[in-house]
C-alpha cells in the first residue's frame, strides 16, 4: 500500500519564497541598472566589455577596477557583494557618436534580434505550465481519497476486490448464529451449481439484505460466502457513494455494477447501506436532498437491469432496516432478508470457543459460565471479552489465560475501569454498601429476579460508586408482569435502603429512578399492564430495531386527561414498589446490615460469599418467625 503524503499549505509559501529569492539573488543581483550619463563615463574611462544593443537598452560587463570615480556609492557597494562579473543595463537615447566612441575604446559590441513572439510565448506558457503542475500537485494530494487518479477518477467505484484466498473467511469460522448461516449457504450453491435450480424455472435471488445488531458477524457472514463460493469479492461502504460532487454517486453505482459484470460470476458486498438507501421524502429521513436520490433511483435501476444468470448476487448489511426505501426492499431487488440476532446461550458459547481457538487457557476456565454471565453480548463484544482478557494476564505475566482473567475483563467492559486512586470519604462508602446491599438482598428475596453473582462497592467507570452484577439463568425472550414489577422492586432496592437505615437520601440513585420511571411507563403506555388504561398503546413513536438511542419526537396523539392517568399508574406502581422493598428490606434487616459490613469490610462480595451470609440470617429470621406464630397459641392456651 502506498504510504499517502499529507499536503500542507507551506510546500506552496516555501516554493513562492524560493522562486523569489532565487529571482532576487541569482538573476537581478549581477546586473547594475546605470544611467546613461554613467554609461558613458564608464566607456570614455574604458571600464566597459562586451556591449550588446537590442530594442534601445544596451547591457554587457564592468571592469571591476577603477569604479570609484564613476559611480556613485549605493551602486558601487552593491556590485561589491555581488561578487563575480558586475553586469550592467543602460537605457539608451539618440547618441549619433555612440557607435563612433565604441569603435575608439576598443569595445568589442554588437546587437541581437530576439523573437518577440517567442518571448511572450515563454512569458505566458511558462506560468502557464507552473500553475498547472501546482494544480496537479494540489488534486493528487487532497483528492487521494478518490482514487490513484485523484479527481480524474472520481466516477469510479472505489470497491475493494478480494479473491477467496484474501477474505480468509468460511463458515467454519462463522458460529451463534447458525440459521443466518443456513441460509447463506444457499447463496453460496447458487453460485457453484445455478443449473441446479434454473432446470425448473426458478430465478436466483438478485440481493440479500443481512439486517442485525452491530457486532452481529453481517460482513464476517459475507466474507464467508465469497469464501466458500470462490468468487471475487466488491466490497464497499453505502458511505463511499456519497461526494461532494453532484452525480458522482450515481456516476460510482454504474460502474461498480460494470465492474461486476466484467467479473461474473461474483459477489457485490455494500455495508451500512443505510447511507445508500434511506427512503425518499419521509419523515424528512432524506430532506429531499437531490443527490441522494439520485444515487439511490440509480442503485435501483442498475438492480432491476442486470441478469441474474450472469452469476452476480448483491449482499448488503445494515442495522437500520427501519429507514431503508421501500422499493430497494420489494422482491426483485433484495429478494431475502436475513435477521442476524444476538447469539443465544448456546451461541455464546459457540462463539467464545472460536476466539479462543489461538488462546492458551488455563484448565480452570469454564467457557459456559462465561457464556452465562454474558447475556446480550454479541460476537464483537465476546471478541472483545477475549482479547482483554488475553492483555491481562499478558501484564500480569502469567503462563495462560485463566478464569480470574476472564472475570475482571468482564467487570471492565460491564461497570467500567476501576478507579484505584478514587477515594470516597466513610460516610460515602456506607451509603454505597447500603445502597448496594439493599439491591443484592432484595433481588436474593425475588422469586423472579435475575441471580446475584457479584456486589461490590470499588468505583467503576465515570460516575459508578458501586454495582451489583446479575446473571440470568437462562435466555428470555418474553417479559410477564410478575417479572417486570420484581425487576422494579430490584431497582429501588437501594434507595429505599438509604432511605431505612439514615433516614436520608443521596444522589446515587439516580440512574435506577430513571431506568424504573422509564420501565414503569412502558408497563403503562407499550405493554397495556394497567388495569386503570385498559388494552391500550399511547406512544407511537418507532423505536430503532436494532441501535439504542433516542426516537423521533411525535405529537401525542392521547388528551390531557388520558397523560394525567398515565402518570398517576406510573406513580402508583412506584409508590407499590417502594412498599414492597420497604417491607422486605425491614424484615430482613439483620442481613442487610450483614452485607452491607461484609462490602466494607471486603469491597467485592461474590456468589459464594453470598450463599453463606444468607444461609447464617435465614436460620434466625425463621427461629423469630415460627416464635411469632407460636405465642398467640401459647396465650390461648
Amino acid at each position: 500500500m502506498d504510504q499517502k503524503q499529507t499536503f500542507s499549505l507551506w510546500y506552496v509559501l516555501a516554493a513562492l519564497v524560493g522562486m523569489i529569492l532565487v529571482q532576487e539573488f541569482f538573476a537581478t543581483r549581477h546586473t547594475q541598472t546605470l544611467t546613461y550619463s554613467e554609461f558613458k563615463q564608464a566607456l570614455v574611462a574604458g571600464k566597459l566589455d562586451d556591449v550588446v544593443i537590442a530594442d534601445g537598452i544596451a547591457t554587457g560587463k564592468l571592469k571591476a577596477e577603477g569604479l570609484e570615480q564613476i559611480l556613485p556609492k549605493d551602486k558601487l557597494e552593491a556590485l561589491q557583494r555581488a561578487g563575480g562579473e558586475h553586469g550592467f543595463a543602460t537605457v539608451l537615447v539618440n547618441d549619433p557618436g555612440l557607435v563612433a566612441q565604441l569603435d575608439a575604446a576598443k569595445v568589442r559590441y554588437g546587437s541581437v534580434r530576439e523573437s518577440k513572439w517567442l518571448g511572450a510565448l515563454i512569458s505566458w506558457v511558462a506560468p502557464a505550465l507552473v500553475f498547472f503542475g501546482i494544480w496537479w500537485f494540489l488534486m493528487k494530494r487532497m483528492g487521494g481519497g478518490m482514487g490513484h487518479g485523484g479527481m480524474l477518477e472520481i466516477g469510479k467505484s472505489k470497491a475493494k476486490v478480494y479473491m477467496q484466498t484474501e477474505t480468509g473467511v468460511t463458515f467454519k469460522d462463522v458460529a451463534g448464529i447458525d440459521e443466518a448461516r443456513e441460509e447463506l449457504m444457499e447463496v453460496v450453491e447458487f453460485l457453484k451449481n445455478p443449473d441446479r435450480y434454473k432446470r425448473l424455472g426458478g430465478k436466483i435471488p438478485k440481493g440479500v439484505l443481512i439486517v442485525g445488531a452491530p457486532g452481529t458477524g453481517k460482513t464476517l457472514l459475507a466474507k464467508a460466502v465469497a469464501g466458500e463460493a470462490g468468487v471475487p469479492f466488491l466490497s464497499l461502504s453505502g458511505s463511499e457513494f456519497v461526494e461532494m460532487f453532484v452525480g458522482v454517486g450515481a456516476a460510482r453505482v454504474r460502474d461498480l455494477f460494470e465492474q461486476a459484470a466484467a467479473k461474473a460470476p461474483c459477489i457485490v458486498f455494500i455495508d451500512e447501506i443505510d447511507a445508500l438507501g434511506k427512503a425518499r421524502g419521509v419523515g424528512g429521513l432524506s430532506g429531499g436532498h437531490e443527490e441522494h436520490e439520485q444515487t439511490l433511483n440509480q442503485l435501483l435501476a442498475e438492480m432491476d437491469g442486470f441478469d441474474t444468470n450472469r452469476g452476480v448476487i448483491i449482499l448488503a448489511a445494515t442495522n437500520r432496516p427501519e429507514v431503508l426505501d421501500p422499493a430497494l426492499l420489494r422482491p426483485g431487488r433484495f429478494d431475502r432478508h436475513i435477521a442476524v440476532d444476538r447469539p443465544d446461550l448456546n451461541g455464546r458459547r459457540q462463539i467464545l470457543q472460536v476466539h479462543v481457538k489461538n488462546v492458551k487457557l488455563a484448565p480452570t476456565v469454564d467457557l459456559a459460565a462465561l457464556a452465562a454471565r454474558t447475556p446480550g453480548f454479541a460476537g464483537a463484544d465476546l471478541a472483545n471479552l477475549v482479547n482483554e482478557a488475553t492483555l491481562r494476564a499478558a501484564k500480569s505475566g502469567k503462563d495462560a489465560v485463566d478464569m480470574q482473567d476472564f472475570e475482571e475483563a468482564l467487570d471492565r467492559i460491564v461497570a467500567g475501569l476501576e478507579k484505584k486512586n478514587r477515594v470516597m470519604n466513610p460516610t460515602e462508602r456506607k451509603f454505597v454498601a447500603y445502597h448496594e446491599a439493599g439491591h443484592a438482598l432484595v433481588a436474593e428475596h425475588r422469586k423472579n429476579s435475575d441471580r446475584v453473582t457479584k456486589v461490590s462497592i470499588i468505583p467503576r467507570g465515570i460516575a459508578a460508586l458501586g454495582y451489583t452484577q446479575q446473571s440470568p439463568t437462562e435466555d428470555r425472550y418474553l417479559m410477564r408482569r410478575s417479572e417486570l414489577l420484581d425487576r422494579l422492586d430490584v431497582l429501588l432496592g437501594g434507595r429505599v435502603a438509604e432511605q431505612l437505615v439514615f433516614d436520608d437520601v443521596s444522589t446515587g440513585a439516580e440512574n435506577d429512578l430513571q431506568r424504573a420511571t422509564d420501565l414503569a411507563r412502558h408497563m403503562v403506555t407499550h405493554y397495556g399492564m394497567s388495569d386503570a388504561l385498559g388494552l391500550a398503546t399511547y406512544d407511537a413513536r418507532p423505536a430503532p430495531l436494532y441501535l439504542n438511542g433516542p426516537t423521533l419526537p411525535e405529537p401525542r396523539t392521547y388528551s390531557e386527561r388520558t397523560a394525567e392517568a398515565i402518570d398517576g399508574e406510573v406513580r402508583r406502581l412506584l409508590d407499590e414498589a417502594r412498599e414492597r422493598v420497604s417491607r422486605t428490606l425491614s424484615t430482613h434487616r439483620a442481613a442487610l446490615e450483614s452485607l452491607a459490613s461484609l462490602l466494607l469490610e471486603k469491597e467485592v462480595v461474590d456468589r459464594a460469599m453470598l450463599d453463606g451470609l444468607m444461609a447464617s440470617s435465614a436460620a434466625p429470621a425463621q427461629l423469630r418467625v415460627a416464635a411469632v406464630a407460636h405465642s398467640p397459641a401459647e396465650g390461648a392456651s
